[in-house]
């Protein structure tokens, strides 16, 4: 049964089969406390590569969800639908709570009694603390009590980690056909996020009955790394976060599910730079990608088909080739970042790939990426920009930071 949510005009059909249908509605997160908590002790670890102001990131969130709305585009933030979940399921509660406090690193004493505490939090704080995280100086229990890891660690050492790429909703979960995948994040960094996000389409009221067409707690796949390049065409990027048996796994599960009948696997290379498909190719149209050009020769995909008994797996061979071919279309058209290298990689390295399709021909992205905007317009492509100077230091663009719930089918 199709399932729906209510947008600014309407109705609209919950899911996805392409990059490029119209957007209808988006799930955003807007950053808050737990940006507050990086520091140049930790922030490598927690995967940005500077501290960003976050009052101006902030801002420029609010520009991004501005744009979208004015463009017809719900926008369901995710704190605030994490607020309604833990408002509307116990259930909910104690999933998070669990997936927050770990006895292994806490010991059993401290685990219990800080789980019992968040049991009474009202659910507006609780969402706070799941997404912010929580210091040893915020505990709000006794000093000393028989907990030794509490008496060794430092105050402001977290007893619930922070998640700051919570900004970065495309990775946790995606869509495919009426189906939403929940992805197995590959650092340790990012791996409580999926849970935040299986809670809210497990237990939020809007969601209910919602079907999963992949789970998986072993092999990472991420969804930067996913892309649905025509209804039944997805590719799949391998390399530093997603892995050749989580990609496998994913085509496996959409085959059964009947929701593709091919997977081009395409190996990336494993870098800060490239750790996601997304960060070196995005479509902009039904037939046409933005695509970094030092790698447009280079990229290579093998394709897993769908076949009445089983499958079957071909290549490799040349990407742009394997994409078509399993498009049914003559040849992608092929817009780059930029004619000499330096530009091209500068503006590679400042998300100029990252687009996001608000329809066909018509995408999101940082104006900072000048040239590469200039040959997308040049090429008949709208370009709605934005700024990024202090969302980007996380090494995402628009596509990153959005999750679409609901698009026009193709």
């Amino acid at each position: 049964m199709e399932r729906s949510v209510v947008g600014n005009e309407g109705p609209s059909v919950l899911g996805a089969n392409s990059e490029v249908g119209t957007l209808r509605t988006v799930l955003l997160h807007r950053p808050g406390d737990e940006l507050k908590r990086l520091t140049p002790r930790n922030n490598d670890q927690l995967l940005f590569d500077g501290l960003p102001w976050v009052d101006r990131a902030q801002e420029e969130h609010d520009a991004f969800a501005a744009l979208l709305r004015s463009r017809g585009v719900e926008v369901l933030l995710l704190s605030e639908v994490l607020t309604e979940t833990l408002t509307a399921s116990g259930a909910a509660r104690m999933q998070g709570i669990s997936a927050a406090v770990d006895p292994r690193r806490l010991g059993h004493p401290l685990a219990q009694e800080l789980a019992a505490h968040l049991r009474t939090v009202e659910p507006a704080a609780l969402a706070t603390i799941l997404t912010a995280g929580m210091t040893f100086d915020e505990l709000p229990l006794g000093p000393g009590g028989a907990s030794l890891v509490r008496r060794m660690h430092h105050g402001g050492d977290f007893v619930i980690e922070p998640l700051p790429n919570l900004l970065f909703t495309r990775d946790s979960s995606f869509w495919i056909g009426d189906r939403v995948a929940i992805t197995a994040l590959a650092l340790p960094a990012r791996v409580r996020e999926a849970s935040l996000t299986d809670l809210i389409y497990a237990h939020h009221p809007r969601f209910l009955g919602v079907r999963r067409a992949y789970e998986s707690h072993t092999a990472p796949v991420e969804g930067g790394d996913v892309l649905l390049l025509a209804p039944g065409v997805v590719a799949v990027g391998v390399g530093e976060r997603t892995t050749p048996a989580g990609a496998e796994a994913l085509a496996r599960s959409v085959f059964e599910d009947g929701l593709a009948h091919s997977v081009l696997v395409v190996p990336i290379a494993q870098s800060r730079a490239s750790m996601h498909l997304d960060t070196v190719c995005t479509m902009v149209d039904v037939d046409a990608v933005v695509m970094y050009p030092a790698i447009q020769d280079s990229l290579s995909a093998f394709t897993i088909h769908r076949e009445d008994v089983g499958v079957s797996i071909r290549g490799a061979e040349p990407f742009l080739k394997a994409a078509a071919d399993a498009m049914g279309i003559g040849k992608l058209r092929v817009i780059d970042t930029g004619l000499d290298n330096v530009t091209a990689e500068r503006e590679q390295w400042d998300d100029g790939n990252n687009t996001l399709a608000l329809e066909p021909g018509v995408v999101v992205a940082y104006e900072r990426n000048v040239v590469t905007n200039s040959r997308l317009e040049a090429s008949g492509i709208e370009v709605l920009r934005i700024s990024g100077s202090e969302l980007g230091s996380g090494r995402g663009g628009p596509r990153c930071m959005s999750c679409p719930v609901s698009r026009d089918l193709l």
